[in-house]
């Protein structure tokens, strides 16, 4: 058996055509395309076809795949009356958690399982993902949703379902762009645990249900929750010099540094702080980004490590209006479709994925003592 690595640490767990990282020189690429080209250049819906196809589209099939996704968005009457069923103060992973398993029930592909009807599963599901998200803060809150504008392209349409107003183009382009930085990251936990799913021949539902179930747990979502409720806490740039020497000094994290892959900048972040400067300031919440900026330094200096994506992405999220605890379904809005990819790519060349444990228990044979021995 192979030498055992602790959280499989630099283990190569299966071969993808999908996503390349060097951690190393700070290189995020979909299918070789360097991301900052893609942010710069690119929109997400292209990069949906980037993922799911392998190259880059035609300007037809581009417009085909948009139209495609833009039919897509329904969201079944009774997957809405169910979550209107849940408590007002349900956790929002949750919520995209069980509304996501209760599609499976009404998707019109339900009972198939060739390529061409994931295929379709995966336009669905993340057109449906972003309007479940958009709803669950809509009905906590007493209103309906809001049905999905067809004309509007993906990003603009989660804002526009989410508050029921359309986007300024400025606004559009930052959610655009944090979906587009957003869509996939190689094997992390939750690709890790669809393709699992997946590999047992389960369904598309199943296996995305599975990726967010390991997207909820604080170790891999939600560092942009902290960060944010971290500035809050803080409350002005005077206070962040203090309030972070007495952290550290007390050996308390601070969210939204560091990265299991990246040991230098984390390509995401670079483009999330141009975001963070613009947005922040052209919205009169400059003490934001001020404030991001004053404890990157101090990071940088002290302790000599890096922002990631969930630092800037924060105060992004935060000056669009969004609630805080609807930051980690965000980003399943857009990591959906990076999960569909690799599901797709798993059941085209598949095998079981059953890894070994290294036994640390009892040595064998370990003697069975009768109960009256006991």
């Amino acid at each position: 058996m192979s030498t055992f690595q602790e959280g499989l640490q630099d283990v190569v767990a299966a071969t993808s055509s999908v996503c390349f990282i060097d951690g190393d020189k700070g290189v995020l690429s979909y299918r070789g395309i360097d991301i900052h080209d893609l942010a710069e250049k690119s929109s997400f819906e292209e990069v949906c076809y980037l993922l799911w196809f392998g190259q880059l589209p035609r300007r037809a099939e581009l417009s085909r795949l948009t139209e495609d996704l833009a039919k897509s968005r329904e969201v079944p009457t009774e997957v809405f009356a169910l979550m209107k069923s849940f408590p007002k103060d349900a956790n929002p992973m949750d919520v995209m958690r069980t509304a996501v398993s209760a599609l499976a029930f009404y998707d019109p592909d339900r009972l198939a399982s060739h390529a061409e009807a994931n295929l379709r599963m995966a336009y669905r599901l993340t057109g449906q993902v972003a309007g479940i998200v958009a709803a669950t803060d809509r009905i906590r809150h007493g209103q309906d949703p809001v049905p999905p504008d067809p004309s509007l392209r993906h990003a603009a349409n989660f804002v526009y379902m989410l508050t029921g107003r359309k986007p300024s183009p400025a606004a559009e382009k930052a959610m655009d762009v944090a979906l587009i930085l957003h869509a996939d990251h190689e094997l992390n936990a939750s690709t890790f645990a669809g393709r699992v799913t997946a590999a047992t021949l389960s369904d598309m539902h199943s296996a995305v249900v599975s990726a967010i179930g390991a997207l909820k747990g604080p170790l891999h979502g939600g560092a942009n929750i902290d960060v944010m409720r971290m500035l809050i806490e803080i409350g002005e740039a005077s206070k962040v010099e203090p309030w972070i020497r007495k952290s550290l000094a007390s050996k308390k994290k601070i969210s939204g540094f560091g990265h299991r892959v990246y040991h230098t900048e984390d390509p995401r972040a670079t483009h999330l702080r141009a975001m963070s400067k613009e947005l922040c300031e052209s919205s009169g919440n400059g003490k934001w980004f001020e404030m991001s900026q004053l404890i990157e330094e101090i990071m940088k200096r002290e302790k000599n490590i890096n922002a990631n994506v969930d630092f800037y992405s924060a105060t992004v999220y935060y000056t669009l209006g969004i609630a805080v605890d609807l930051f980690t379904p965000i980003f399943a809005v857009s990591r959906v479709a990076g999960w569909t990819a690799h599901i797709l790519e798993q059941l085209g060349n598949n095998r079981l994925i059953r890894p070994r444990a290294e036994y640390l228990g009892p040595q064998y044979p370990a003697p069975y003592v009768p109960m009256s021995e006991r």
